[in-house]
């Protein structure tokens, strides 16, 4: 852990702010060298996924020409939304080192604990129902998948 990687990242979301933009920056650092930042961009580029982190972790993964973050940390000016928390552990760094609270988010308007209540209710009972639709073919990319013989693991 690098005091220096976290006060960059907030760095980066007090800059970002001060361009109009959300108040989240992260860093992905390599072997002790920074190799992609992000900043939110949600509301710059109208897309609820252009988070800090989700930025950052994408221009890591183009950097390094891998879709996983394996001996990277990544540092986050806030604790990581349950979005970006997937995100993260899709990705696989090693570790993540963040500044701010959920609570600190929460208080500032970007409350995600709504999101965390909805994850563990079953799908018909979410705000945003989730009905499986029975489809005969559903299973057919899975079946493709686990058949591919030279399949990219991950």
């Amino acid at each position: 852990m690098n005091p220096s990687f976290l006060k960059q990242a907030i760095e980066l979301a007090v800059e970002n702010v001060r361009r109009d933009g959300g108040p989240f920056g992260a860093v992905v650092v390599k072997n002790g060298i920074a190799i992609a930042t992000g900043v939110n961009q949600v509301t710059r580029l109208n897309d609820p996924t252009a988070h800090a982190e989700i930025v950052a972790i994408r221009e890591a993964c183009r950097v390094l020409g891998e879709f996983q973050l394996a001996g990277c940390e990544l540092y986050a000016s806030c604790e990581p939304c349950p979005m970006c928390l997937g995100a993260i552990y899709w990705a696989r760094p090693a570790g993540v080192f963040f500044g701010a609270t959920k609570a600190d988010a929460a208080a500032a308007g970007f409350d995600d604990a709504l999101i965390y209540q909805q994850i563990s209710l079953p799908g018909s009972e979410r705000q945003i129902p989730m009905v499986r639709v029975v489809e005969m073919t559903a299973s057919q990319p899975f079946k493709e998948w686990t058949n591919k013989t030279n399949r990219k693991k991950y």
